[in-house]
């Protein structure tokens, strides 16, 4: 879910978040139990493994939407001007925030059916409009229960980042996908940024030799939050104060996990350390601060890390650092890098050391230099949307040209940018960083969520 999300969560809401807090910690030492492939619980007899799934093409995509704050809204609005796509359903625990997004898709020729006012008013929803896709923006513990639901409604299921907060959880959406034979996608959208796009399309054409090492962040001070409102900081905050990981790596993994084809053929991921700073910033924020969202932020302790560093090691024995920081001031960073025996395309700033290509390798690119190489392979898909979307807007564009991808996916029947695997995987970083911390950076197995499957999985080709 994006940071500047609002949502409103009831009394009931905030008990059963607390109930799910509760649980993480049972939940994540119960994964370890099942961590590894031969841990892996077997395939529920007649479920179908989703690598490569192509649904059947749809020549008109229903859409419904749960979450309509700054990021729901976001995407609703794009969706409804997307060819092809039906809005029929919309759906917030706020009635004011349901009527200003199915207001403003009306506007835009659709006529969808306007839900609110009840924590459960989602699943009338799926009843009632029977969407073929729901998309899913709404705080971090609903995305889990929502999306299993969406499967089993019989829609395909894009969520939020992350895609469920426990291994337990991942399992069961993995099991619900295979056996529901729907989709259910993270909606990472860095992925689709140019930079990272470019730099997929690079590593395929082999500029920089063999894959070595990438590194990922996600740098973004965020502690105004806890001042928020009604805004993402009202639930987020209490996530802060009761778990102590890398709570939100997908944004920085996600594309490196692609460029190095993780769980996709080529390699996958093994295991993970991880070990987090003092934490301090909150703490003193909150301290400070005479204008918190709630007064139980003042006093609650704030556990987690200011800064939480984990280390993956993959299957072929690459290394991929995975920083993550909402509360100390610096400045925003995804810090996007991978490296290879040629050399290494970065991110945060932007530049290229590549051997044979560059003026050197001893120095990054300036911008002149980096531009020439970048417009020599430039990525396809970049080159036929990036115009409309940066126009379109949403974070640069890469909000979208991602949602734009998945309407076309689904209706020429072809598989997503981004299966049901990549999702948990990338998700399970958090979970897996907690029990790593908690123990003292002792090393966690990955589950293998595609129970060897991953080995036959094609690679994210470079389409145009």
């Amino acid at each position: 879910m994006h940071p500047d999300e609002k949502v409103t969560i009831s009394a009931t809401g905030r008990r059963s978040f607390l109930r799910t807090l509760g649980g993480i910690g049972a939940a994540i030492t119960a994964a370890g139990g099942m961590a590894g492939a031969q841990g892996a619980p077997s395939r529920p007899s007649g479920a179908k493994y989703m690598g490569d799934f192509a649904a059947p093409k749809l020549d008109k995509v229903r859409v419904a939407i749960i979450g309509v704050g700054a990021r729901g809204s976001g995407h609703i609005t794009q969706l409804a001007v997307i060819e092809g796509v039906e809005v029929v359903g919309i759906c917030d625990l706020d009635a004011g925030r349901a009527k200003r997004s199915t207001d403003a898709v009306t506007a835009k020729g659709h006529q969808p059916r306007s839900y609110s006012g009840d924590e459960n008013a989602w699943r009338k929803m799926l009843a009632e409009t029977k969407p073929d896709a729901v998309f899913i923006a709404t705080p971090w513990e609903l995305h889990a229960p929502q999306a299993i639901a969406a499967m089993k409604a019989g829609a395909h299921a894009f969520v939020e980042i992350p895609l469920a907060l426990t291994i337990e959880e991942m399992w069961e959406i993995v099991n619900t996908s295979e056996s529901t034979g729907r989709h259910c996608m993270l909606m990472e959208n860095v992925n689709y940024g140019r930079e990272e796009l470019l730099y997929l399309n690079m590593v395929r054409q082999g500029v920089i030799g063999e894959l070595l090492h990438g590194e990922a962040a996600y740098i973004h001070e965020l502690r105004s939050q806890m001042e928020g409102g009604d805004s993402t900081g009202s639930w987020r905050t209490l996530h802060y104060a009761r778990r102590n990981g890398n709570l939100y790596p997908c944004h920085g993994l996600g594309p490196v996990a692609q460029y190095m084809s993780l769980a996709r053929g080529e390699d996958n991921f093994r295991r993970l350390v991880a070990f987090g700073s003092p934490a301090k910033g909150r703490n003193l924020y909150a301290q400070k601060s005479t204008n918190l969202t709630k007064p139980e932020f003042k006093t609650l302790d704030y556990i987690c890390a200011d800064i939480n560093t984990s280390i993956i090691k993959t299957t072929l024995g690459r290394t991929v650092m995975v920083q993550w920081d909402e509360t100390s001031p610096r400045p925003y960073s995804r810090h996007n890098l991978i490296q290879g025996t040629l050399g290494t395309l970065k991110g945060f700033p932007n530049g290229m050391a590549i051997e044979g290509v560059t003026k050197s390798y001893h120095e990054w690119t300036d911008s002149e230099e980096f531009e020439a190489i970048a417009s020599k392979y430039e990525h396809p898909l970049f080159k036929r949307m990036g115009e409309l979307s940066k126009k379109m807007g949403g974070h640069g564009g890469m909000d979208f040209l991602m949602l734009y991808r998945i309407i076309e996916c689904l209706r020429k029947g072809e598989p997503l940018d981004q299966n049901v695997y990549e999702g948990c995987y990338w998700s399970s970083v958090a979970p897996l960083s907690e029990k790593s911390v908690k123990e003292d950076g002792m090393p966690q197995d990955f589950p293998d969520f595609t129970r060897g499957g991953w080995k036959d999985t094609k690679p994210l080709a470079v389409v145009g």
